[in-house]
């Protein structure tokens, strides 16, 4: 059973910065792409970024384009989302995603695992 446990949310002033790492255990991180959504209250969750297998492909949404950038170190077993220029509507739950496509995390369609979650709060 893969198991997904994400770290390194937090309470940060707008313009500053968070890095959030998955640990992925129970299977290689390398057999799957992997990705990051997010939650705000009372919203569906979103998806943010995604990042193929080899980490050779970076896919992010238009609202996150030249502040957020995923990376992955399988060797680690671990992918990261590192995030700039924070704004308070970037406040939400941040979920790591593993798949077997990079375009099922971009869809959002059928992930196979979800991590529990951590908090990121950005005050104004």
């Amino acid at each position: 059973q893969v198991q997904l446990v994400e770290s390194g949310g937090g309470l940060v002033q707008a313009g500053g910065s968070l890095r959030l790492s998955c640990a992925v255990s129970g299977r290689a991180s390398s057999s799957y792409a992997m990705g990051w959504f997010r939650q705000a209250p009372g919203r569906a969750r979103e998806y943010v970024a995604a990042i193929s297998m080899n980490g050779g492909n970076r896919y992010y949404q238009d609202f996150v384009k030249d502040r957020f950038t995923i990376s992955r170190d399988n060797a680690m077993n671990t992918v990261y989302l590192q995030m700039d220029s924070l704004q308070p509507e970037d406040t939400a739950i941040y979920f790591c995603a593993a798949a077997l496509s990079t375009m099922t995390i971009v869809t959002g369609r059928s992930i196979d695992y979800w991590g529990q979650g951590t908090q990121v709060t950005v005050s104004s």
